[in-house]
């Protein structure tokens, strides 16, 4: 079972930080965390379900921390290279990656982050608190999709490394909306979050 105690967690030397809402978690969030970890050699991929975060606000009510990480944890047991965080959860307020690096850096001085994030979050990474900070504790890489705005372009001192990414149409948006409608949502997720879902009547 993964571990999700920020200061009890091994992430070895190489460490992919992947942050979201997890609302839920989705087949294709597991399969680009797996992706990145191939690709980029990494030790572990740290799941950081945030508590609310500040570039996707939209005002629906978000599920509860404590669902959303039963449901990630329901979804990376079984795979040691996953693991999960609560560090946002528990800081609470709007959760900002500058913040969250800080911590780790401190509490885990000997691991070399590598943030992780969409060619949307490239995009837009200029609005991001502290951007220069950022860069400053972690190297970046992007999932790469097919004529989407890239990374150096933006920053092109500072260049991220591209993640080759399969195409996939699946959205937490999308899930919520089938489980609201009562339609199925089986194969988007992972059968033992689709029962949760269900058995929890989430998103009705």
């Amino acid at each position: 079972m993964s571990e999700i105690a920020t200061g009890e967690l091994s992430l070895g030397l190489r460490c992919g930080l992947f942050g979201g809402t997890f609302d839920p978690v989705h087949s294709g969030h597991l399969l680009l965390a797996e992706r990145a970890r191939e690709e980029l050699e990494l030790d572990t991929v740290l799941f950081v379900p945030a508590n609310v975060s500040p570039h996707k606000f939209d005002g629906r009510e978000i599920s509860s921390g404590e669902v959303r990480v039963e449901m990630l944890l329901r979804a990376i047991r079984g795979n040691p290279d996953f693991l999960l965080s609560r560090i946002e959860l528990d800081r609470r307020g709007l959760s900002y990656t500058r913040d969250t690096l800080e911590t780790l850096a401190v509490e885990h001085s000997e691991t070399r982050f590598t943030l992780l994030m969409g060619s949307d979050n490239a995009r837009d990474f200029r609005a991001w608190r502290d951007p220069a900070r950022i860069l400053e504790l972690t190297s970046i890489a992007v999932w790469e999709r097919p004529g989407e705005y890239f990374w150096p372009e933006i920053y092109p001192d500072h260049i991220a490394r591209k993640i080759p990414a399969p195409l996939i149409e699946i959205s937490s948006t999308e899930i919520r909306n089938r489980a609201a409608a009562g339609r199925s949502i089986r194969y988007m997720t992972p059968d033992v979050v689709v029962e949760f879902i269900m058995e929890k009547r989430l998103y009705r």
